[in-house]
């Protein structure tokens, strides 16, 4: 079984699939740890209804390297085994990423290596202004260059030309529970 840890900083979409296939049996791992940086984050809501372990760690006015520390060191307690960024509105130090180098994995919501470095609405609208045909999401494992590791998953959808904003990130978050399911079956295999 997998032990998962989860970083979020907002409504934590992508973690319902997750957990759904995992309490079907889909799934053989287990979330341990649900941490954010942001307080009222939906995330934090869904770890509390799924009677997760869940932390706000606060990281206005600390070190980035103190930050990411604390961070590493609840999930090492946890004993985790992947790390999923799911909406984490944080650039990770050099140090977290080289101590849990090859078990990050982050959704990023576009095709990598299209849109790169963009952070939630801002990629859709890249997509819109650069009028591409079809967008999606993309697993990757994470590295200490942003958006730039191995590409684990990717899953796709059209680009219409009614779709605004709003809708792509609807289209688009509807794929990302699959991909991260899809990215946490292929680490069981590999393990």
């Amino acid at each position: 079984m997998i032990r998962l840890g989860v970083l979020g900083s907002t409504r934590g979409t992508d973690l319902v699939p997750i957990l759904d296939a995992i309490q079907k049996g889909e799934l053989n791992a287990s979330v341990e740890i649900i941490i954010s940086n942001n307080k009222g984050s939906l995330i934090l809501e869904k770890a509390k209804k799924y009677n997760i372990d869940h932390f706000f760690i606060d990281h206005r006015s600390r070190a980035r390297e103190d930050f990411d520390k604390e961070i590493s060191d609840r999930l090492k307690e946890k004993e985790v085994d992947l790390v999923l960024l799911i909406g984490f509105m944080r650039v990770l130090s050099k140090g977290f990423v080289s101590d849990w180098e090859g078990e990050i994995i982050n959704v990023h919501p576009s095709l990598l290596p299209r849109h790169a470095g963009g952070m939630n609405e801002n990629v859709h609208q890249q997509v819109l202004d650069a009028k591409d045909k079809e967008t999606g999401c993309t697993i990757h494992l994470v590295t200490a260059k942003v958006d730039a590791g191995p590409i684990l998953v990717q899953k796709r959808c059209a680009v219409e030309a009614e779709d605004t904003v709003s809708s792509l990130k609807n289209k688009v978050q509807k794929l990302e529970g699959e991909a991260f399911i899809e990215a946490i079956r292929g680490w069981e295999k590999n393990e």
